[in-house]
């Protein structure tokens, strides 16, 4: 079938795959070369890659003025926004988005923002936040967002990194019970850049929490349902302005700026570990049955979460999910990090009651969408595995030496061709990219993670390569250990990282936290050796396992493996931290450090 055929991925069959998907796109002017053009092996000369050079768009008139002009479907619904407080929401339609957008494009460009200028946003998850992004694509700005759980120190560097010439924020929001001053936040990273040398000159906040009467009119977002008495809102008038004030009397037409099939869209930064920001609210605030809660409400059909969220939400069992219907989902997704098979059940079972196919996806930051994916309904799952190639991807898997493997075997999952998504650079830095992705085997673009494929040709990802252990001379992933750890009911989240050892060369050192009202012990402990070495082998018996009540995450969720190396070898030199979402956890883990085998 052609499907197959795509999925074995000629080079024939990728381009006109890749061809059929563009000509759902308008395009200002048609390509003048070849379709795809590309470099993936340094010894060849420089990486590059170019899909439909000479041709010209705009994305945001693709999402937005065909769906409103072309399609009529101005009233249908853009987005359903739910904020953090329950009964906190807002309905956009395509046509409203689109006044919004080309009003606030104006905006910016009466701030003296132009094509290829970088636009840093440091926002909450609002509307507005959609609105700043497809505003700067409309004119043909390059958008970085960057994450409002980041640190002002993470947000410097980023303005500086890309080199931003406006900043857009917020004055301050909730997550949960939990108060961000985003603005104190904001001010104290563009203090940073000044000290560093590089004043950015404009901000434009938005004032979500602190709205008055006056600023409703013509706004995306309602006021907050709650008083707010501890936001703190500085104030620079040569540099600050008013997302409110500057829309006033603005017009909601604005030419979209047609730009190159090679132009730069966006610059996203990953999120401090290797992973990407995973949620979009916050699950359990305020209860465990938010999301549940959301589901029915909306009628809400695909469901889009992290194994971290399923595991956070599996320690309180079953019953906050069935306390709802969930009649409407289809479609569970899963992203982030390999699911293990316990979380991946649960998730099948409990949420999607045996019914939903679970779409378990690779990708990283870097690829711009999925890479291996099983097809909802269509492909027979396994779970914890990615099942397949997409369509128009060509996956190979590698040993030490760059070789090919073929059949059931495990190594490097590197892609031997781009994609229209695939990053072109590491913005500023075209050596760091080369050096990163392309140096370790020629020709290939390398993923960093580990992969093994089965006898029926389903990928499985073993992890990142840096988290391989090697335990006397048996490579060994973390991510398998892991799993095997949080299969034991008293376990709600594992973490493994590699120990130096004089005679293993690695030995195995295992955080674990543990389920509500559940006491570690040695009884608990000697239950969880003899099943790491029941599902893997007496290989992978842990040499230290350490009780941990919270792990060191991002404020995206991620689990900072690099930190848990640290602590496990009792080094207090931790690097950049500035990701970290809870410090403390690092200093109770130190002070509760396995110092001898057990």
């Amino acid at each position: 079938s052609r499907s197959q055929s795509v999925y074995k991925g000629t080079q024939h069959v990728v381009t006109e795959f890749w061809g059929d998907i563009a000509k759902d796109f308008f395009w200002k002017t048609k390509h003048t070369g070849q379709f795809l053009d590309y470099n993936f092996d340094v010894t060849k000369g420089e990486i590059f890659v170019k899909f439909m050079e000479g041709a010209s768009t705009n994305i945001c008139y693709n999402l937005l003025d065909r769906n409103v002009h072309e399609k009529k479907l101005g009233d249908k619904v853009a987005f359903f926004w739910e904020g953090n407080e329950p009964g906190d929401e807002l309905t956009v339609t395509y046509r409203e988005l689109l006044q919004r957008v080309c009003q606030f494009a104006n905006v910016l460009k009466s701030q003296g923002v132009k094509k290829g200028d970088r636009v840093s946003i440091y926002m909450p998850m609002v509307v507005e936040l959609v609105v700043a992004m497809l505003a700067c694509v409309r004119i043909g700005a390059v958008h970085s967002i960057v994450f409002a759980g980041f640190s002002a120190e993470s947000l410097c560097e980023r303005i500086m990194d890309s080199q931003c010439s406006l900043l857009i924020t917020a004055d301050g929001f909730y997550r949960g019970d939990k108060l961000i001053n985003l603005k104190l936040l904001a001010d104290e990273a563009l203090q940073k850049c000044k000290d560093k040398g590089f004043p950015v000159e404009r901000c434009i906040m938005l004032k979500h929490l602190s709205k008055e009467a006056e600023d409703i009119l013509g706004s995306q977002s309602p006021p907050a349902k709650r008083s707010c008495p501890d936001l703190q809102v500085p104030w620079n008038p040569e540099v600050d302005s008013c997302w409110h004030s500057l829309l006033r009397g603005v017009s909601d037409e604005c030419e979209p700026e047609w730009c190159e099939s090679e132009d730069p869209l966006f610059i996203l930064y990953t999120s401090g570990s290797t992973g990407k920001p995973k949620f979009e609210g916050l699950p359990t605030y305020p209860d465990v049955s938010r999301m549940w809660e959301i589901v029915d409400k909306y009628h809400v059909t695909k469901f889009y979460t992290a194994p971290t969220a399923i595991r956070m939400l599996m320690k309180f069992g079953s019953e906050p999910v069935q306390k709802y219907k969930r009649e409407s989902l289809k479609v569970l997704g899963t992203v982030g990090e390999p699911i293990n098979p316990e979380a991946w059940q649960w998730y099948y079972n409990v949420v999607g009651e045996k019914r939903c196919p679970i779409v378990d996806t690779f990708w990283q930051t870097e690829t711009g969408g999925h890479v291996l994916t099983p097809l909802p309904a269509a492909t027979p799952m396994k779970p914890g595995s990615a099942t397949f190639p997409f369509f128009g991807v060509v996956p190979a898997i590698l040993n030490e030496s760059g070789e090919e493997l073929e059949g059931p075997s495990e190594g490097y999952l590197v892609f031997k061709q781009p994609w229209p998504g695939v990053m072109r650079t590491v913005y500023g830095n075209h050596q760091r990219f080369e050096t990163t992705y392309f140096k370790k085997f020629p020709g290939y673009y390398v993923t960093g993670d580990g992969c093994r494929r089965d006898k029926d040709g389903y990928y499985w990802i073993t992890g990142r390569i840096d988290d391989m252990l090697n335990v006397s001379g048996h490579l060994l992933s973390t991510a398998e250990v892991e799993s095997a750890l949080v299969e034991h009911k008293s376990v709600a989240e594992a973490a493994v990282v590699g120990r130096p050892h004089p005679v293993k060369g690695e030995s195995l050192y295992c955080f674990v936290t543990l389920t509500e009202g559940v006491t570690y012990n040695g009884s608990l402990e000697a239950q969880l050796k003899k099943q790491v070495r029941e599902k893997i082998g007496a290989i992978a018996t842990p040499d230290y396992i350490q009780n941990a009540p919270g792990l060191p995450k991002t404020r995206s969720g991620k689990i900072m493996r690099r930190v848990l190396r640290k602590i496990a070898c009792d080094e207090r030199d931790l690097g950049d931290i500035s990701t970290l979402a809870d410090s403390s956890v690092v200093e109770q883990l130190f002070q509760n450090r396995c110092c001898t085998a057990v």
